[in-house]
């Protein structure tokens, strides 16, 4: 590993502490050349897992674009950066417990909505009206009815 300011590979760490869930362990560094500190997290590589498109192509599962996702729905709520976080490490960890290293989209996209549904109903709705792939004005007043807002 190399310092991300000066480039330089004599690194010390200052501190290790793992998550609540023991999944990922983050360390504060310390360069010994520039003396600037940095935070880096680690996590197990798990085995890969397929997202199987609508279309029935398949990509990658990517963690990152959950994330993107979740935050895009989040975007000027009153929602914690570290509810964010744990929206994505759930989802993560709930796709590779399937039994199968292949998912379909929708299941992704449920999960992430079960748990913005608990979170923040505004959030909920936007997340559905992309995920869902809401046309007409009717599929957002059919889905506000069915959450009670």
């Amino acid at each position: 590993m190399k310092c991300p300011f000066c480039d330089h590979d004599d690194l010390s760490v200052l501190e290790s502490r793992d998550s609540e869930d023991s999944e990922v362990t983050r360390r504060r560094r310390e360069c010994g050349k520039c003396k600037k500190r940095f935070t880096t997290y680690e996590r197990v590589e798990g085995p890969q897992l397929l997202v199987v498109k609508k279309d029935g192509s398949r990509e990658t599962f990517e963690r990152e674009k959950v994330r993107r996702g979740v935050i895009r729905a989040c975007e000027k709520r009153p929602v914690r950066s570290d509810l964010i976080e744990e929206i994505v490490d759930e989802v993560e960890r709930e796709m590779l417990r399937k039994k199968h290293s292949e998912v379909p989209s929708r299941v992704v996209g449920n999960a992430i909505l079960k748990r913005l549904k608990k979170i923040d109903k505004v959030a909920y709705v936007r997340f559905a009206s992309v995920y869902l792939d809401f046309d007409e004005i009717e599929d957002f007043t059919k889905l506000v009815k069915e959450i009670g807002f």
